[in-house]
């Protein structure tokens, strides 16, 4: 026995994992931004350039950065998302998004997979998960990857050329890839979004109502009744897991709806102000100006010519 070869240790195993899972996505993700998969929820994103920033929903997700980096805006809470660690959204979260580091011969790669919150539910009578850690965790959250994350991550990507095998695995797969969730650093934030009558379900629900009626008047007592919550209990756990109140979140339904709109062509500027609440154009434009850094149609030409820029 050769005393100088050394079994394989568990950083090696996930560096070879993340190696081989970096080659696969870079050919399968082969165009430029966001491509879904043949496994519902699992979609891919490349970028060989950086980028302005953009508007994007982040819903419920494990998101993984291969290659390249992101920077992710919520609030005023600013993340990297980079190489070795994993990205967990718990709840729907508008962000600002940016591609700080990519190149034609290195290009930003990223998996994101959307989850299932019910299905983490049905999981939780079997997850031991420590109860009381998380209750004031932000919604959006970076921890380092591990070799039991990565590992069902990198098998569900294999079988995505094997529609057959996909079909019988990719179930069991998800499983075990929620139950590495559940069992691991963010497992209890997670846990606690999906447990009926915690808070932090309960600040879920506030949001899911606020994405329904984002253009509607806005009454925080109203909505704290909604969900079983004082209005001083909703604001502090709402700011808590979203980085902002739930006007300022509003608010940013809003603007990025509006966005989405007049990038769309869908409208003009004050038609876009009124679908989505505002009664004053003024006032629309001076808050968009406030978020994006430009007036809504200067803005919407700037982020026109990027994708013209990206696309050649």
């Amino acid at each position: 026995m050769n005393d100088n070869v050394s079994p394989s240790t568990p950083a090696a195993s996930t560096s070879k994992n993340c190696e081989e899972l970096t080659a696969l996505v870079e050919r399968l993700a082969s165009q430029e931004g966001v491509q879904g998969t043949a496994w519902p929820g699992l979609t891919l994103f490349r970028a060989g350039s950086t980028g302005v920033p953009t508007c994007a929903m982040y819903e419920p997700s494990l998101g993984l950065a291969l290659q390249g980096a992101k920077q992710i805006l919520v609030g005023q809470q600013s993340l990297l998302h980079q190489p070795a660690s994993y990205l967990v959204t718990s709840v729907d979260v508008p962000v600002s998004s940016q591609v700080v580091r990519a190149s034609s011969e290195e290009p930003c790669l990223c998996l994101t997979f959307r989850l299932d919150l019910l299905r983490i539910r049905e999981l939780l009578p079997d997850v031991e998960w420590q109860r009381g850690a998380g209750a004031l965790a932000p919604g959006l959250s970076v921890s380092p990857l591990d070799h039991d994350l990565l590992d069902p991550l990198l098998r569900l990507v294999r079988l995505l050329e094997s529609p057959r095998d996909l079909a019988v695995l990719g179930p069991l797969i998800e499983r075990e890839l929620l139950y590495r969730l559940l069992t691991g650093e963010q497992g209890a934030r997670l846990a606690l979004i999906a447990t009926s009558g915690s808070q932090s379900h309960q600040v879920s629900r506030a949001i899911e109502w606020l994405r329904t009626h984002f253009d509607e008047p806005l009454s925080i007592d109203e909505l704290a009744m909604r969900v079983n919550m004082s209005a001083s209990s909703l604001h502090h756990h709402f700011r808590a897991i979203t980085a902002m109140s739930p006007l300022q979140y509003q608010k940013q339904l809003r603007l990025h709806e509006a966005r989405r709109l007049l990038l769309a062509d869908q409208c003009d500027v004050a038609t876009a102000a009124h679908r989505v609440g505002y009664e004053s154009p003024s006032q629309f434009s001076r808050e968009y100006s406030r978020a994006f850094g430009a007036p809504p149609l200067r803005d919407v030409a700037r982020l026109k010519l990027a994708d013209a820029d990206t696309a050649a």
